[in-house]
């Protein structure tokens, strides 16, 4: 496992549009994507699923009106997937470090931001280590200032199955 994930192998991103509502779609390819639609509920969140085989702890940075914040964490098991956060999103770009559990490694970027062991919410990114926290590096996600987004984590070894 690589030790760290900037790379379009071991991350995608899933746009908030499905195929079958991009111009050009098909009468019944259209038809058939309402009814999948129809049958989920609308909802406009920031989401990470994993798919790896591995356990995968989660970390999250973002700027809100008050500044920085970093939170963690979350734990998704293998093949799963989790809301991070409710309703629309306020930003263009969040920040996310992840540790593979199961196999050792993570995910990281070059955006320092402060973390710790047990379950968080920090205020700020200056000064980590003199405030008593970690510091470690996160990987950017640009949603392209979309209200719903959805980031899959996926093993830097493996490809990525292309999304309907």
């Amino acid at each position: 496992m690589s030790t760290t994930a900037a790379s379009s192998s071991s991350i995608s991103f899933l746009g908030p549009v499905p195929a079958c509502l991009r111009r050009g779609a098909g009468g019944l390819l259209l038809a058939t994507c309402g009814l999948l639609l129809a049958a989920v509920p609308a909802w406009a969140d920031l989401r990470l699923c994993n798919l790896t085989p591995s356990k995968v702890g989660i970390a999250l940075g973002y700027r809100d009106p008050q500044g920085w914040v970093t939170e963690g964490w979350w734990d998704l098991a293998p093949k799963g997937c989790e809301t991070l956060l409710r309703g629309s999103l306020a930003a263009r770009f969040y920040y996310v470090f992840a540790v593979d559990y199961t196999r050792g490694g993570e995910w990281s970027g070059r955006s320092l931001m402060c973390t710790r062991d047990s379950e968080f919410t920090i205020r700020g990114v200056e000064d980590c280590l003199a405030r008593g926290y970690d510091r470690n590096g996160f990987f950017e996600v640009d949603t392209g200032e979309q209200k719903s987004w959805t980031i899959q984590l996926s093993d830097p070894n493996q490809p990525v199955a292309p999304q309907p």
